[in-house]
């Protein structure tokens, strides 16, 4: 029963299988073809390699060791051979793990990493590039005659002292970077999910909330008298006037 279950299976994967691998072997003969162009160009010297990113090349360094890892996985399935036991897995795995820590770092770095390459390939920044948007320090310079400027330069003198008197001995405090949370593996589902919860909790915390969960809830109820030491003060020179006898006449 089992062997004509078995070879329905594999004729009905045979046809994917084997347009799969005429892909494959498409794909491999253009991935060839184009590491040996780099090859070339890089030992001629039209590409510059000395002076890299060095984030780049252990990011492309760990994605080659993992695609032959991954190969090696390949062979082994495809020969029926086992690979519970084969150390290529706790390679890949260890791999895998490191490259999804490093996606923040590279999501921080593709700005950089997107303006040297297109430097590189046109030797000059884009238009729409903040950049371009920078002051230029010769446009802060005066642009009055030298009278004018003498002239000046004693008010400028003053102005100067009195601001100088004005903010004392204050110290540069620098600002305080908080901490944020990276959220670009978050999908759409997640963060619909995660602004539901804080909604929930939100609702939680309001005062109508509160008073349904004192009304049905068994706890003791907690009652706070917060003290007014003014009241007080009134209250007992209000007691004491009354408690007092009248004067007598």
């Amino acid at each position: 029963m089992a062997a004509p279950m078995d070879n329905y299976l594999i004729g009905s994967d045979l046809p994917k299988a084997a347009q799969l691998l005429n892909n494959l072997t498409e794909q491999v003969v253009l991935v060839t073809g184009h590491i040996r162009d780099l090859q070339k160009k890089v030992k001629d010297g039209v590409f510059q390699t000395t002076k890299g990113l060095s984030f780049l090349d252990l990011r492309y360094q760990l994605l080659l060791f993992y695609l032959q890892d991954l190969t090696h996985l390949i062979s082994l399935k495809t020969e029926g051979a086992k690979i519970k036991e084969s150390k290529a897995i706790e390679r890949a795995m260890t791999i895998r793990t490191v490259l999804e820590k490093m996606r923040p770092l590279d999501h921080k770095l593709k700005y950089q990493i997107d303006k040297l390459v297109r430097t590189a390939l046109t030797g000059s920044l884009a238009e729409n590039d903040p950049l371009h948007l920078r002051p230029n320090p010769e446009n802060l310079m005066s642009k009055l005659s030298e009278s004018e400027e003498s002239n000046g330069e004693d008010g400028a003198t003053a102005v100067s002292e009195k601001k100088t008197a004005a903010s004392g001995d204050r110290k540069y405090v620098p600002p305080k970077i908080a901490p944020m949370h990276y959220d670009g593996d978050m999908t759409q589902t997640d963060r619909k999910k995660e602004q539901v919860d804080r909604l929930r909790r939100a609702a939680l915390r309001s005062s109508v909330i509160q008073e349904l969960r004192e009304q049905y809830s068994d706890t003791p109820e907690e009652i706070r008298d917060r003290r007014d030491f003014q009241t007080e003060g009134q209250s007992r020179n209000e007691q004491h006037r009354y408690a007092s006898p009248p004067p007598l006449v």
